[in-house]
């Protein structure tokens, strides 16, 4: 007797995973986000803005834990705090990684503390004991489907902000120097740019949590960059593996609730950053110096670039 496409897909699938209306929920939100996240990426590691995103992801505890407090969506909390503490890295920087790396640092310790705070509060005058969790390390199954539209046009506003700036990206990138030079405005790119990673932190820190967000913006992009010399298809490259991870992620941890011991699922995001971490091993061209060469002024990165 034939086997249906249940019994053929159920070592795979677990019970109800299509039926279920938070892992669709999760599908959606967690797809979107990683694609945005990933292909937002790319240009962070090729602007060496790695601690930025880091630090914004950081920051992003502080209005997830003001918004629990609040009791208002945490998405709210992530955004209205990511987008003003970008804006702040920015102006306070100067336009050398030094000046940078001290402007994010400053920022990145005044809102841990704050967050700090606010997660004392919302443990001992919310009584709302899941939130440090649910902040620091996400909860993908438990998203609203009312905030999915949010999500969707949140990830178009900062996809579309990196694909409109794509080449005075691409040229502040390797030099900002050469930029303005060519008449291209270094600060508003950059504040533009930072803007839009903020949004993509904060759409990330909102599915696998505040503290790992950095995983769907650094992870798949470093990694397509392995892959790819060309902007435009690392950036391609670097969405599908974010996707890739994300439901794959979604896939083991729905499983996980019918392992041993069954009814204790592991957390989305734990699959989602150690399968990012796998893929970024599994890349056949290391980043070094060579790598490095292809950024230069006048590389073959930079004309492959601009001729896309």
């Amino acid at each position: 007797m034939a086997l249906s496409a249940g019994q053929f897909l159920s070592p795979v699938f677990a019970p109800g995973f299509f039926q279920s209306g938070s892992v669709q929920v999760a599908l959606v939100v967690g797809g979107v986000v990683a694609l945005v996240s990933g292909m937002v990426g790319v240009f962070t590691v090729m602007r060496g803005q790695s601690f930025a995103g880091h630090a914004l992801g950081s920051v992003g505890t502080t209005g997830g834990s003001a918004a629990f407090l609040l009791g208002i969506s945490p998405l709210w909390g992530f955004m209205g705090l990511g987008v003003v503490a970008a804006a702040v890295m920015e102006l306070v920087g100067i336009r050398r990684p030094r000046g940078r790396d001290l402007a994010t640092g400053i920022v990145l310790g005044a809102a841990l503390g704050i967050a700090a705070l606010c997660l004392y509060l919302d443990t001992t005058f919310k009584n709302t004991t899941g939130a440090t969790i649910t902040i620091l390390f996400g909860s993908m199954f438990a998203i609203s489907a009312s905030i999915v539209p949010l999500i969707v046009l949140f990830s178009l506003l900062s996809l579309g902000t990196v694909v409109v700036l794509y080449r005075p990206l691409l040229v502040t990138s390797v030099s900002s120097d050469m930029a303005a030079a060519l008449g291209i405005p270094v600060r508003a790119v950059g504040i533009l740019y930072l803007l839009a990673m903020a949004v993509a932190v904060s759409l990330s820190a909102l599915t696998i949590g505040a503290i790992l967000s950095t995983a769907l913006l650094i992870g798949p992009a470093a990694t397509a960059l392995r892959l790819s010399r060309r902007p435009g298809v690392a950036m391609a490259l670097a969405g599908l593996i974010g996707v890739a991870a994300t439901w794959l992620g979604i896939l083991l941890a729905y499983d996980s609730f019918y392992w041993p011991p069954r009814g204790h699922g592991w957390p989305v995001s734990f699959f989602v950053v150690s399968l990012i971490f796998v893929f970024y091993l599994l890349g056949n061209q290391p980043i070094g110096s060579a790598g490095r060469r292809r950024l230069a002024p006048g590389g073959d990165e930079l004309a492959a670039g601009l001729g896309q």
